[in-house]
């Protein structure tokens, strides 16, 4: 992988790791459904003179459709299942949730496209929902149930990002990352917008909580989206979703740095589980096999 991917990698691991802290911090004030329209047209507003000025607007013929589906299943629905995450996990709990992404992508290429789905792959998969559990188990309590549908909302989120990057694979490959991420983005607002007039505040929200707004729809957003786009449009969807095994590590941090979250021993190890089962589901990480007659051999499952 060429060091200009590696690089795009990280600056979007700590982009989106950061976007989970800014939504903790404006989801309860906003709400998660005017939080996500603003979101969206803030990067709207980013993305689409771009495309205009590149003159790229002729790239949306025919597309029209399939950005609007990708707007949906990347952008709309999933932002506001993490929006409403958020509003009872921690911002570092929720990224390590969303670590579950490349699974996700790995069980959806199984079905869709028939990939090859090996020995290793599918205990990748049971070690990292094991992992899910382990990391909520010691929230899992008589007094606090309501921890279940946020986390289930939280793997919903990552289940539709698993789907639009093999969507996007096989229905968008070659079109403009900008006319990509712009579209989407368009999409989502003209959704959201609407349906966010009926979850207005009756409070006016704190001004940290505008900034987070700012920040999520012009970073962690408009320009997230582009590098997002651009890395599957180079490396493909198997390994641009990989940057989510170091999201949960930059949300963690950006967690404990501007939230004062607490990390538990409990969310490393489960942090941990999800990591390798990603690490096994995608290939990244392969178990020995051992051949009869050649004990030292070396080849996965």
């Amino acid at each position: 992988m060429k060091a200009i991917f590696i690089i795009e990698l990280l600056l979007l691991a700590a982009i989106w790791g950061a976007s989970f802290i800014f939504m903790r911090i404006a989801s309860p004030e906003f709400g998660p459904v005017l939080l996500m329209a603003l979101r969206t047209l803030i990067a709207s507003l980013f993305l689409l003179p771009q495309v205009f000025i590149a003159k790229k607007q002729t790239a949306f013929n025919g597309y029209k459709g399939k950005i609007f589906t990708v707007g949906m299943l990347n952008t709309a629905i999933p932002f506001v299942l993490f929006g409403y995450a958020t509003l009872t996990l921690s911002g570092g709990l929720t990224s390590v949730l969303n670590s579950t992404v490349p699974m996700f992508g790995a069980i959806v290429a199984y079905i869709w496209f028939r990939d090859k789905l090996t020995i290793t792959a599918s205990i990748g998969l049971l070690i990292g929902f094991g992992g899910v559990y382990l990391l909520m188990f010691d929230k899992i309590t008589p007094n606090q149930q309501g921890i279940i549908l946020p986390t289930l909302a939280a793997l919903l989120a990552s289940l539709c990002y698993g789907i639009s990057a093999n969507y996007t694979k096989k229905y968008l490959t070659g079109i403009s990352s900008t006319v990509l991420a712009a579209g989407s983005q368009v999409s989502a607002t003209l959704v959201l917008l609407p349906i966010s007039l009926f979850f207005i505040p009756a409070q006016m929200p704190s001004n940290s909580a505008f900034v987070s707004v700012i920040l999520l729809g012009l970073v962690c957003t408009g320009v997230a989206y582009i590098i997002f786009f651009h890395l599957i449009a180079n490396l493909g969807p198997a390994k641009a979703i990989s940057v989510t095994y170091l999201i949960p590590a930059f949300g963690l941090f950006w967690g404990a740095i501007l939230l004062e979250e607490v990390i538990t021993s409990n969310m490393l190890i489960g942090c941990g589980f999800i990591l390798a089962g990603v690490a096994l589901a995608t290939g990244l990480l392969r178990f020995p096999k051992i051949k009869a007659g050649r004990s030292n051999a070396n080849t996965d499952f």
